[in-house]
């Protein structure tokens, strides 16, 4: 059976579009994750240590906190914002509700939370995009950890 120079033409285009299919988009990077734009294990720390400071220092809070354990709080911290943002951490404290239990945080104190952490992200220069996400991810445990 001979085949016809317009049929092997169709046919030659159709195995092109095929493997075209087949084949990774590499126009388009991966777009790394928030661990990696964030700077890593070492600059989590750094934010955290500084956002740690800022809550001992910020009146509004840090009564809420003068009795808690700050370096297992920072280790606590550092464990949950490397995991939540696709880093190769484990998160090994307990769930926000069971740790805020009888704290009797308001949203008035969850949001200095917030500001104090904003203020921190601020002074290391993390990107707005950056911010947004990590706040993003953080957000939705206010109904957790606010009880008034």
């Amino acid at each position: 059976m001979r085949i016809s120079p317009s049929l092997y033409g169709v046919l030659l285009a159709a195995l092109i579009g095929l493997g075209a299919c087949a084949m990774p988009d590499k126009s388009k990077p991966a777009m790394p994750s928030l661990y990696d734009r964030l700077g890593g294990i070492q600059a989590i720390t750094a934010v955290v240590d500084d956002f740690v400071g800022n809550v001992g220092a910020d009146t509004r809070i840090n009564a809420k906190f003068a009795t808690a354990n700050i370096p297992r709080l920072k280790t606590r911290l550092v464990e949950q914002i490397c995991a939540g943002a696709g880093g190769p951490c484990t998160y090994s404290g307990r769930d926000m509700r069971t740790a805020h239990a009888g704290m009797g945080i308001t949203n008035a104190e969850f949001d200095a939370l917030v500001e104090d952490m904003v203020k921190s992200l601020t002074k290391f220069k993390v990107p707005p995009q950056e911010q947004k996400e990590l706040l993003g991810m953080l957000g939705p445990m206010r109904k957790d950890i606010v009880s008034r």
